[in-house]
């Protein structure tokens, strides 16, 4: 028995070897995952999500036979590779940060919504409200300072100082 008995070649695929493939691959896929580090599944900007997309999209192809089993090795690791180094590229430079990961929009500060921001990042008021009550179960801007939307798309919401907002109820 050799290697093309137990893993296939080409799309003609027994169960059993398709499964095999897939076996291989999951603890494939686990090694370059930990070699990517954490922010891939933390994070989560687009430039995370494009990497767990294609990885799973490359990957997919060695398990069914698609493209060469190492040669889908190969280029998920490629990837890895890439996404690391766009990673520490975009962590030595803004430049490179918000060209790869985006930058974040504020949408709400100190009493004005900022309507222009709110068309650019195809957020609704209705949205913004719903961020607001997520954020700080409140169902108005009165208690709030600032809001953003992050380069992960999500609403954070900044909260006034206590003092500020007594004086602003007087």
């Amino acid at each position: 028995m050799n290697i093309t008995d137990i893993f296939g070649s080409g799309e003609d695929l027994s169960p059993t070897q398709m499964a095999a493939r897939a076996f291989i691959m999951f603890f494939i896929a686990l090694l370059l995952i930990r070699i990517a580090g954490m922010r891939v599944f933390g994070i989560k900007t687009a430039f995370d999500n494009i990497l767990v997309i294609m990885l799973g999209a490359i990957l997919s192809r060695g398990v069914v036979g698609a493209s060469p089993f190492f040669s889908t090795i190969a280029a998920a690791a490629a990837m890895i590779l890439i996404h690391k180094i766009l990673a520490w590229l975009a962590m030595k430079s803004s430049w490179v940060g918000k060209i790869v990961k985006g930058y974040r929009h504020s949408l709400y500060h100190n009493g004005v919504i900022r309507e222009e921001n709110l068309r650019r990042t195809a957020i609704s008021k209705d949205d913004l409200m719903e961020g607001v009550r997520l954020e700080i179960n409140k169902n108005s801007l009165d208690e709030v300072e600032q809001i953003f939307i992050e380069k992960t798309g999500e609403i954070s919401v900044v909260k006034k100082s206590s003092s500020q907002t007594i004086k602003d109820n007087k």
